[in-house]
Order: structure tokens, then C-alpha cells, then sequence
């Protein structure tokens, strides 16, 4: 906030205690409290073992430091003391310590900033001359302690002129409210003897002050003028100046009486000495020495030729060496010190035009006028000319700072106050505004306890009611709603025993408990009473004042929370034309109604809408608020947001960082909106995949919250949950899960039972549970969250949509594919109603149910579903925005399936085209593409190509994602499975267990993720030969199946398909022939009657069959299989050439040679015309050939075959794949036998 010459606390080790000395826990009697508030900018220490204050030299002591206007904390135990010194922050301790224990604890303790001069009081001076000299800090070794009081009154002075606030515009939030802050605390109007008495008891109750000093106030306040007291040796000068430092309500409250009388007597004494001959001239100089931190001489250099403010009364001097050798270089001696010397350039024409009267303290001062003194009314503000390096041998860090007395006509300025203004309006009295600029200043704990001190002293029922709506505002602000309510309620009760219903003040409460009601999620309140206010206004103001506007905007916000967009969007409009009415063109007011109405086109969809709105709504705010206005950092942040939305990501992040930059120079370190930045940006980075930045900025808005809001407020469960998402992306699941649950936790002490955002934190825990595999949790915790939107929303909500999609999801990942649909439709009506034709949001459910039907088998059902998705993307979106890449890779999905591999290699190929063009070259999604385009390599037998595919997909993963990442697992598997195809089953055997390390780091124990990496393993061990390794590993699969998965879900279908894949090698044919069995009868429970599936179960019993002998069972099963894919696959899938192949042998073994022959060719034209023309199952078309023609003795025809399958299988396989050496023994074997 302001700037001072205060620095960060440092503790020294504690000291041992000097030989001799008597260790006693205890301070003196001359504090009779432990605890109490200081009300000056320093302290007085005294640390002496032998210290008795009983005793007569001590009392004498105590006394001369009493008559100085100061409070003595004494020492008699050294790390008490330590303790003591080291626990201050806000104020300078000077020091009196023995010469005993000077000489031990000084070397320890003088490091510490706080520490401003130590004073060693012993009786033989000569004993310490020497040590001292090293050190600075020590001004002195003393016999008596009246030297001691006279430097101590110089040590003071100096203290108070250096610890002076002092703002920078575009720096210092203090800065935009220094007018405000001065008319707040000028339009006071306390009754005086009332308020006098109130300051002495005050004074009198914390100890901090002589009880002479307080008589004397008491007696003779009136007897002399604001200036003398001021500039007197009392405590007036250095209270005042803490506490408009500090912003510290009690002291200004007891204070304020003064600060009007001081000012009102400089614009009185101003005006009498400039009409008479002592008046000044119409320009000249004066002069300030004084010293400031590094931090705020950092800040002098970044506001050149800016604004600053001094934040009380300014002292300065006509006497240049006065300020120079008194203040300015003996500042600089201190090393954390940058001495300097303001040269003041003063237009009187300026002091009158801009209200800053100032006084010549000649004759009406304390003191005689030996410094020539001129004294500036309170806030007064300057711009920085000029600085530079003054010369000195004794320290480079003396500055002269020039400055000019800024007129109140600086445009950006003036822009600024009169905004600020207006937005506090409402608050009638100077203390009521005052606790308005502090809640706008990051401050609501000062807010909360002035405004309960103001309710405490009300006398009227005006002023309690004003005070109860003030506290209404400072508990909403601070997310205490319930405190809010019951507040605001008391300011109802008391107006509406005032006056008719009709008062201003009645309407304002109502607006206030409507915006509490908001945050809480309880809409129809918050409606019932936005429309109470409203009502209200309409009566007591003309048509089109802006407090109608004003209404009509909340009123708009909550049909806007409701989703009722088209309703929102009404009031927004209307709220917008009464301000285009009633004020000037570029007022903030109308940025405000563009930014809104950008909102509602930002939740319909319509994206370039909502950013032409928040673009208009800037344009505004630029001609209207000086640069840097805290509202031009909400304009960009709603600018990032569109562009977020539409995939802009370089750009959304541009924005956010813009408006963080502007909240850094206009807000508090740690005011909530910088949170909300840190938030914003962490969330484009997760979306640009760069995780670990995303975690980073989102730890650091949580950091914030935790300073600045209560422990339980609503903005803390938003990190928290926001840190689960980037956890649950870095797939760091129980991280996450502990994030969501943190989250949930706080919006349960925070919010009512039913808040939409306890919703939102089931829904989210929900699907962490969904990427653990464990989907009755999930489906569990989805419910609950449909369970509370149905209460606490609209029955066509936007939000239900989303709650029917996640438990559709939930119940697809559970093999439920009906109910699945059933569902994700359900989802598709709700926005259907809610939602513009074309808004982005439709897309997903559309999304959804092509998955679904997918998984069901109902490919063209699927396609239809997806590119309706495209089609809506396409309209909605930017023609490169992320969203369309997804829709193209859906839809290659289906193509994939449907084993059209061209067309689904031109989708995938079409999305990696989007990503690369919209995002960071190694975010994950890349890799996903290129994983899929891999999988297309892989079924059309360009192993090389998938292979790399695979492998770049790895690289990308490894760059993007944590080390154990499930989706690294994911990558390392495919490439098992490339290899694995290839043939080589030692390199697919590693890659899967690489696989199955990764998941069983990072996933729960009984995960299905961890089941398919066994299948695949035990399909390793299978084309190896190891049966009873195989039959292991698919029996793990099962196992963990059995836990994850319901009970007929087709994955264990899988795993009993893999076990009697088994089974059939190892000869057991009857358990083979159950395990199939049990996989058919799991899929005709889950699945359509004619899903592809169920043809692969009827190919597997028939295989069994096969081996059997048993050629007419496996004949017709191979014929049922045939059947179930000519209704549900295109007419040249490769599957289908699968099961021809496999009549073929069934007819081969029945001695059937011409059908066998039939079969095989047909078999042979499907994969013609589906495979690319090296595919290995072309050879194993011609192979089969082949073998049927030397069975039939025509060699010829078979070794050309044979030489054909040979020929692909070079060429597409490694050299030792195990086709290549049986297909080189039957080209031998048929050459022998021609």
C-alpha cells in the first residue's frame, strides 16, 4: 500500500545473558498491560538487569522519558527482550540498554531494520568508547538521561518525517482513492467535545501516552490552534501520521475531529496570509529531507514523470539546508536508507484552482520558526520532475527528487477520482465512504471493525441503518452470506420503521441481499428480491435514472446464473438503454452493460459476439478511466476468456497477462482479483498443455486466497478445485481427488446444502473417479451432483445437461450402452431448449452419442452423430479452433471401425492439421493424433509408419506430462502392439510391461487400464507359445475385471475370449469352448443383437470347432459370424475377408477344395480393395491359397501363390517375423515336388 521507510522483520539468535547478570521473566511495572496497541511509530526499549523502577534514579528516569511524550517498555531478561524486538513490524525501536549487557546483546540485535538507535546508559563511559565505534547504530554512550531524552526528541522527529505514507499512481492502490480518502475524512462531522474526551480516553486505555500530555490535551485544546498542537512535542503529530500510514480505523475514528479542525485552519489561515503583505510569492520553492526505503525509492524512479501523493499533512521547509544536512543526510546513514531531498515547485494559482491550501507556520507553530516551515493540507499530490545522484564522500545514496504541485486538472487523474466517485455515492457520510475505500483497497477486516465501531456510536436510526448495510456489504465481500443477510435485513427493519417503503436506502438493501442470495446460488431469492429493489426505484426515481439501470443489470445477472440467457440478455439491453439515456457517451457505466452482454453471447456461444461486446466495452473504459484502471483488467480478462473459448490460446494468454499486469499496479499484492488472474492464466496454460506452468499459476491464486479471504470462502474451494483439474490431467489421481474433496469440503461450510457449486464439485470428483476406473463411485457422485442442479436450477438448465452427460459417460464406461444413450439424449434435449441451434455445447452431446453408438456397433449411426458435432463447430467456431481436430477424430474413429483406414487416416490427418496450426507443438493432444494415425498404419500392415507414429506420439508425451503419466503407459502399449504385429515379441513384451509399470504407479490397484495391460501381455505370451505365462496374465486381467467392471461388461468378455484363445492352443478344446461360451453369453446381455462383437465370439467357437474336427459346428458358426457382419459392417471390411478366410478352412480340412478355394478368393478381393497392396494378410490370402493348391496337386499355381505371399511379407515384415520361414519351406517343398 503505501510506502515507508519500513523493512521486513529479521531475528537474531538470542543472546546469552552477560556474566553476573540476574535473568528475570518479567518487563518492568512501567507497563502495566502485555498487551496493547502502540499508537505512535516507534518504541522505546530499555534493557538493564538491574532495572527497578521503585528505586529513585530509575523512577527519575522514567519520568524525564514520560515528559517526552513516550511509553517505556523495560527489560530485565535479554531473550525476552529479543523476542520482543523481533516480533515488531510496523514500528522503529529506539533503545536503552546497560553498559553490561550493551556489550554482549548489541552485536546480536543490531542487525534488525526495525532498530533505529541504541543509547547505552552505564556509569563509566570510558569502559564502552571503543566497541561502539563499529557500531552505527549506537549514537552514544550516556551517565545521564537528560542527553538521552534530547536525542531521543530529535530520533523521533526524524522517525515521524521518514515514516510519512506516500503513494504512486499506477503503483499504490491508495493512490486512485487519495481524493476520496481526503473528502472521506474532511466531511466528518463529530461533535467535538464529545470527541475530544473519546481521543484522551482512548490514548489514556492503551498506556502509549504521558498522562501529563493527555491532561494538558483535556484542558486546553481549545486554548491553542490545530497548527500548535501538531507541531508540538506531543504525541498528535506522530498518532496521526501512524495512523494514516496504517489505515488504522480506531486511531483515525479518534482522529478525525483533528484532521478537520488542521484543515479547515490551513484553508483558513491560507487564504487570510496570501491577502496580506506576508503572503508568498505566486511561485516558489520548498524543501523535504527525509529518508525512504529501497522499495519506495524503486518506486520514485518507476513513477517519473507520474503522480504522487503525500497521505497526510506535508511538512516541508523553505530552508534548503535545513532539509538537506537535518533530515536528508542523516537518513543516509542509515544503510537501508536512501536519503532525500525533495525540491518542491509550488504555483499558488494551482494550490487555488486545485484545493490545496497550504500555511506558513511562522508565528502560529509550536515552536520558533527556525526552519522556516510550510505545512500542505493533507493528500497533497505532486509529479516527479526529475531525479538525481547527489555528491557526497560520506554514502551514495543521497537523491535529490524534484517535484511540482500537481493541478486537480490532470485529465487521467480527474477521469479516475470522478469515477470512483460515483461508484461511491451511496456512501452518505465520510465514514461510511471511508469503509467503502477500504474494502476496495483489499482492507475488509478494517472495513468490518470500522463499520461495527460506527454501529456501536450511531445514535440515529439513518446512521444504524446506513451501518448495517455497510456491514451487509463487507460480510458479502468476505463470502460470510449468512452475516450478510442477517446485516442487511437489520437495515430493511430500521427503514422501514423510518419511512414509507418507498425510501432509496430500502431499495439498496434489497439490491444488496439479492447480489448475497446470487453468490449463494439461490436465484428465485435473489430475483424476488432485485425485483423488490426495483419496484421501489421505479416509484421513487424519474424513468431512466441509472439506478434503474443498475437494477435492471442485477436482475439481468441472475436470469444470466439461471441460464436463462435470452431473458438475461432482455434485462441486460434494457439496463443498457436507460445509461445510453441518462449519461454521457463514453461512460464507465455503459462499458459495464457491453461487458455484461458480452457474457451472456460468452454462455450462448456466440463467441465473436461476446468479443465484439467486451471489445466495445474497452473502447469505452479507455477514453473514459486513466490507464490501468483496475476495470480494464476485467475487460481483458473477458477478452482472454472469448478467445479462450475459441481456441485462440496465444492470445487468450496475452490478455489475461495484461489485465494481471494492470491489477498489479492498481490493487493491493494480494487483493482477490490478482487471484482471479493467476486462475485465468493457469487455466489457458492447461488447455495449451504446459502443465506444470498451469499448477504454478494456479498454487499462486490459492496462495493469495489464503491470505486475503477467510478460511472457508467459496474463491478458496475455485483453487482448489482448479489445482485437481491440472493433478487430474497429469494424471496424479489421488492428488487430485484430494483437491476436489478439499474443494467440496469448503463449499460445504460455506454455501447452502444445495448451491449449483457443490454440484459442480461432485460432478468433478465424479469423473476422477471415472479416470480411476472405479465407475460405481463415479456414477455415484455424478447423481449427487444431478440430485442438488435439480433443486437448486431450472429445469432445462444448461447444467443438468451437463450432469445427464457425465452419468451417460459414467454408465458407457460401465459397458451400460442403452442407458448410456438414453442419457446422453436427455442431455441433447436440455440444451436443445436451453441453447442457440448452433451453440458449441451442442455439439458435445452430439459428441456423446456417436461414442456411444460407436461402442454399439451402429456405425452410420455414429457418423451421423459426428459430423452433426463437425457441422456445429464448423458454424460456431474458427475454422482451426481444437474443437473441430476433435470432431475430425471422432469421425475417424468411426471410419477406423468401419475398417475404411483411407478415409479414417484422412480425418485423423485433418485433425493433427488443426492442432499443429492452433496448438504448442508438444501439447498432448498432438500425441493423441498422432497415436491414432498409428493405429490406421498398424491395420493397414505399414508397421514402419505406425511404429514411428507411435514413437513421436512417446516423444511429445515425455515432453508434455510427468514421468509416470497413465497416458505415457498408453503410448509405450501401442507401440507393443506395433511390434507385437511386426513379430517381434521380445521388443512388444518390453514395451507392454514398460506399459504396466507406469499404470501400476499411478493408478489404483484394480484399474481396468491394468487389465488390458495384462491381456496384451498374455497375447505376447500367447504368439510365443508360452500358454501357461498367457493364460496367467489373462487370468490377472479377469481378475481385476471382475472388481472394476460390472459383471457382464464387455472388457471380461474380452478376457474370456483371450483365456479360450488359450485354452484352444494348448489343446484343452472343451474349456476353450466354455471360455468363448461365457464371452458370447456376457456380450448378448450388453450388447445389440447384432453388434461385431458377438461376430468375433461366434468366429472364436467356431475356431475351437475347427480344431475339434468338429467341421460343421465350426462351419456354422464361421456362417453365423459372416452373418452379423454383412448387416453391420461396409461391404469391404477386412473383417469380413477374416471370416471367408476362415470358411475357406474349415472346407480346406472337410477336403472341400473348390469352397475352400471360393472362400479364399473372396476373401482375397475384400482385402484387395480394403488394404493398401503390401498388407501382410493379403499374404496370408495368397498363403492360404496357395496351400489349397498343393493340397490339390496343381504346384504350379501353388508356388506361385506361395511366391506372392512370400513377396509381401519381405516386404512388410522383419526377416524373422515366424511367417517368413514356413512360407521359404512350402515354395521349397513344392519345387521338389515339380
Amino acid at each position: 500500500m503505501a510506502s515507508d521507510s519500513s523493512s521486513t522483520t529479521s531475528k537474531p539468535n538470542k543472546s546469552v545473558a552477560a556474566a553476573g547478570a540476574t535473568i528475570v521473566v518479567s518487563r518492568s511495572t512501567t507497563q502495566s498491560r502485555p498487551v496493547r496497541r502502540v499508537l505512535q511509530n516507534f518504541l522505546f526499549i530499555w534493557l538493564d538487569d538491574n532495572f527497578d523502577e521503585s528505586q529513585d534514579n530509575y523512577k527519575k528516569s522514567i519520568q524525564h522519558l514520560h515528559d517526552i511524550s513516550t511509553t517505556v517498555t523495560s527489560f530485565t531478561d535479554v531473550d525476552k527482550c529479543i523476542d520482543f524486538l523481533t516480533d515488531i513490524h510496523n514500528e522503529k525501536v529506539f533503545m536503552i540498554v546497560s553498559g553490561v549487557l550493551g556489550q554482549h546483546i548489541i552485536p546480536e540485535i543490531q542487525e534488525c531494520p526495525q532498530l533505529i538507535s541504541i543509547y547505552v546508559l552505564c556509569h563509566n563511559q570510558s569502559t564502552h568508547t571503543e566497541w561502539i565505534k563499529t557500531i552505527p547504530k549506537v549514537k552514544g554512550v550516556y551517565t545521564q538521561i537528560e542527553p538521552i531524552c534530547e536525542a531521543l526528541q530529535i530520533d523521533q522527529r526524524n522517525c515521524d518525517q521518514n515514516m510519512i505514507s506516500i503513494s504512486f499512481n499506477r503503483i499504490d492502490p491508495l493512490f486512485m482513492y487519495t481524493q476520496l480518502l481526503k473528502e472521506a475524512l474532511l466531511e466528518i462531522e463529530d461533535d467535538d467535545t464529545k470527541s475530544i474526551k473519546e481521543l484522551v480516553d482512548y490514548c489514556r486505555l492503551q498506556g502509549d501516552v504521558s498522562e501529563k500530555t493527555l491532561e494538558k490535551i483535556e484542558k486546553e485544546y481549545r486554548n491553542h490552534t490545530p497548527i500548535w498542537w501538531y507541531t508540538g512535542p506531543y504525541f498528535i503529530y506522530s498518532m496521526l501520521n501512524r495512523g494514516l500510514r496504517l489505515m488504522d480505523v480506531d486511531i483515525i475514528l479518534k482522529m478525525g475531529f483533528f484532521i478537520r479542525h488542521l484543515q479547515q485552519y490551513i484553508t483558513d489561515s491560507h487564504r487570510k496570509q496570501q491577502s496580506s503583505k506576508a503572503a508568498m510569492p505566486s511561485k516558489f520553492q520548498v524543501f523535504r529531507g527525509q529518508g525512504l526505503s529501497m522499495d519506495a525509492f524503486e518506486k520514485i524512479k518507476k513513477t517519473k514523470g507520474g503522480l504522487m501523493s503525500f497521505n497526510n499533512f506535508l511538512s516541508t521547509s523553505r530552508n534548503r539546508e535545513i532539509s538537506f544536512e537535518t533530515f536528508a543526510r542523516l537518513a543516509a546513514l542509515d544503510a537501508n536508507i536512501v536519503g532525500i531531498l525533495f525540491v518542491m515547485n509550488i504555483d499558488t494559482a494551482i494550490c487555488t484552482a486545485s484545493s490545496t491550501p497550504f500555511v506558513n507556520v511562522k508565528d502560529i507553530g509550536f515552536y520558533d520558526d527556525q526552519e522556516e516551515e510550510i505545512l500542505f493540507s493533507t493528500h497533497t499530490i505532486f509529479r516527479i520532475d526529475r531525479i538525481e545522484r547527489i555528491e557526497d564522500k560520506h554514502t551514495d545514496r543521497l537523491w535529490q527528487v524534484n517535484l511540482t504541485l500537481a493541478s486537480n486538472q490532470d485529465d487521467d487523474f480527474n477521469k479516475l477520482t470522478a469515477h470512483l466517485r460515483e461508484e461511491l455515492h451511496l456512501a452518505e457520510t465520510g465514514w461510511s465512504r471511508l469503509g467503502s475505500i477500504l474494502v476496495r483497497l483489499g482492507e475488509p477486516a478494517k472495513a468490518e471493525h470500522l463499520c461495527q465501531l460506527l454501529l456501536e456510536k450511531a445514535s440515529s436510526d439513518e446512521d444504524k441503518a446506513q451501518c448495517n448495510d455497510a456491514l451487509g456489504t463487507v460480510y458479502k465481500y468476505i463470502g460470510e452470506y449468512s452475516k450478510a443477510i442477517t446485516f442487511y435485513e437489520r437495515a430493511i427493519d430500521i427503514c422501514m420503521k423510518m419511512c414509507p417503503s418507498n425510501q432509496l436506502g430500502l431499495a439498496e438493501s434489497y439490491n444488496g441481499i439479492g447480489s448475497v442470495y446470487t453468490d449463494m446460488g439461490e436465484y428465485s431469492k435473489a430475483l424476488s428480491s432485485h425485483e423488490r429493489s426495483l419496484e421501489i426505484k421505479k416509484i421513487a426515481l424519474p424513468p431512466n435514472h441509472p439506478d434503474l439501470a443498475s437494477s435492471y443489470n442485477n436482475i439481468g445477472a441472475v436470469y444470466h446464473n439461471m441460464g436463462e440467457y435470452s431473458k438475461a440478455l432482455s434485462s441486460y439491453e434494457r439496463s443498457l438503454e436507460i445509461k445510453k439515456i441518462a449519461l454521457p457517451p463514453y461512460h464507465p457505466d455503459l462499458a459495464s452493460s457491453y461487458g455484461n452482454i458480452g457474457n451472456v453471447y460468452y454462455n450462448m456461444g456466440e463467441y465473436s459476439k461476446a468479443l465484439s461486446s467486451y471489445e466495445r466495452s474497452l473502447e469505452i473504459q479507455k477514453i473514459a478511466l486513466p490507464p490501468n484502471h483496475p476495470n480494464w483488467a476485467d475487460s481483458y480478462n473477458n477478452i482472454g476468456l472469448a478467445y479462450r473459448d475459441m481456441g485462440e490460446y496465444s492470445k487468450a494468454l496475452s490478455s489475461y497477462e495484461r489485465a494481471l499486469e494492470i491489477r498489479k499496479i492498481a490493487l493491493p499484492p494480494n487483493h482477490p482479483d490478482l487471484a482471479s488472474s493467476y486462475n485465468n492464466i493457469g487455466g489457458v496454460y492447461r488447455n495449451m498443455g504446459e502443465y506444470s506452468k498451469a499448477l504454478s499459476s494456479h498454487e499462486r491464486s490459492l496462495e493469495i486466497r489464503k491470505i486475503t479471504l477467510p478460511p472457508n470462502h467459496p474463491d478458496l474451494a475455485a483453487s482448489y478445485e482448479n489445482i485437481g483439474l491440472v493433478y487430474s490431467i497429469m494424471g496424479q489421481y489421488s492428488k487430485a481427488l484430494s483437491s476436489y474433496e478439499r474443494s467440496l469440503e469448503i463449499k460445504k461450510t460455506a454455501l447452502p446444502s444445495n448451491h449449483p457449486a457443490l454440484a459442480d464439485s461432485y460432478n468433478n470428483i465424479g469423473s476422477m473417479y471415472n479416470d480411476m476406473g472405479e465407475y460405481s463411485k463415479a456414477l455415484s457422485s455424478h447423481e449427487r451432483s444431478l440430485e442438488i442442479r435439480k433443486i437448486a436450477l431450472p429445469p432445462n438448465h444448461p447444467s443438468l445437461a451437463t450432469s445427464y452427460n457425465n452419468i451417460g459417460g459414467a454408465y458407457h464406461n460401465m459397458g451400460e450402452y442403452s442407458k448410456a444413450l438414453s442419457w446422453s439424449e436427455r442431455a441433447l434435449e436440455i440444451r436443445k431448449i436451453a441453447l442457440p441451434p448452433n451453440h458449441p455445447d451442442l455439439a458435445d452431446p452430439y459428441n456423446n452419442i456417436g461414442l456411444v453408438y460407436r461402442n454399439m456397433g451402429e456405425y452410420s449411426k455414429a457418423l451421423s452423430s459426428y459430423e452433426r458435432s463437425l457441422e456445429i463447430w464448423k458454424i460456431a467456431l474458427h475454422p482451426n479452433h481444437p474443437d473441430l481436430a476433435t470432431s475430425y477424430l471422432n469421425i475417424g474413429s468411426v471410419y477406423y471401425s468401419m475398417g475404411e483406414y483411407s478415409k479414417a487416416l484422412s480425418s485423423y490427418e485433418r485433425s493433427l492439421e488443426i492442432q499443429k496450426i492452433a496448438l504448442p507443438p508438444n501439447h498432448p493432444i498432438l500425441a493423441d493424433s498422432y497415436n491414432n494415425i498409428g493405429m490406421v498404419y498398424r491395420n493397414m500392415g505399414e508397421y514402419l509408419k505406425a511404429l514411428s507414429s507411435h514413437e513421436r506420439a512417446l516423444e511429445i508425451k515425455k515432453i508434455a506430462l510427468p514421468p509416470n503419466h497413465p497416458d505415457l503407459a498408453s503410448s509405450y502399449n501401442n507401440i507393443g502392439v506395433v511390434y507385437h504385429n511386426m513379430g517381434e515379441y521380445s521388443k512388444a513384451l518390453s514395451s507392454y510391461e514398460r506399459s504396466l509399470e507406469i499404470r501400476k504407479i499411478v493408478l489404483p490397484p484394480n484399474h481396468p487400464d491394468l487389465a488390458s495391460s495384462y491381456g496384451n501381455i498374455g497375447n505376447v505370451y500367447y504368439n510365443m507359445g508360452e500358454y501357461s505365462k498367457a493364460l496367467s496374465s489373462h487370468e490377472r486381467a479377469l481378475e481385476i475385471q471382475k472388481v472394476a467392471l460390472p459383471l457382464n461388461h464387455p472388457d471380461l468378455a474380452a478376457s474370456y475370449n483371450n483365456i479360450g484363445m488359450v485354452y484352444n492352443n494348448m489343446g484343452e478344446c472343451l474349456k476353450a469352448l466354455s471360455s468363448h461360451e461365457r464371452a458370447l453369453g456376457i456380450k448378448k446381455i450388453a450388447l445389440l443383437p447384432n453388434h461385431p462383437d458377438l461376430a468375433y465370439s461366434y468366429n472364436n467357437i467356431g475356431l475351437v470347432y475347427n480344431n475339434m474336427g468338429e467341421y460343421s459346428k465350426a462351419l456354422s458358426s464361421y456362417e453365423r459370424t459372416l452373418d452379423i457382419q454383412n448387416i453391420v459392417l461396409p461391404l469391404n471390411h477386412p473383417d469380413l475377408a477374416t471370416s471367408y478366410n476362415n470358411i475357406g478352412l474349415v472346407y480346406n480340412n472337410m477336403g472341400e477344395y473348390s469352397k475352400a478355394l471360393s472362400s479364399y478368393e473372396r476373401s482375397l478381393e475384400i482385402r484387395k480393395i480394403a488394404l493398401p497392396p503390401n498388407h501382410p494378410s493379403l499374404a496370408s490370402s495368397y498363403n492360404s491359397i496357395a496351400l489349397v493348391y498343393d493340397d490339390m496337386g496343381e504346384c504350379s499355381k501353388a508356388l506361385s501363390y506361395y511366391e506372392k505371399a512370400q513377396d509381401i511379407w519381405k516386404k512388410s515384415l522383419p526377416s524373422n517375423h515366424p511367417h517368413i520361414a514356413p512360407v521359404k519351406r512350402n515354395i521349397d517343398n513344392v519345387k521338389k515336388k515339380m
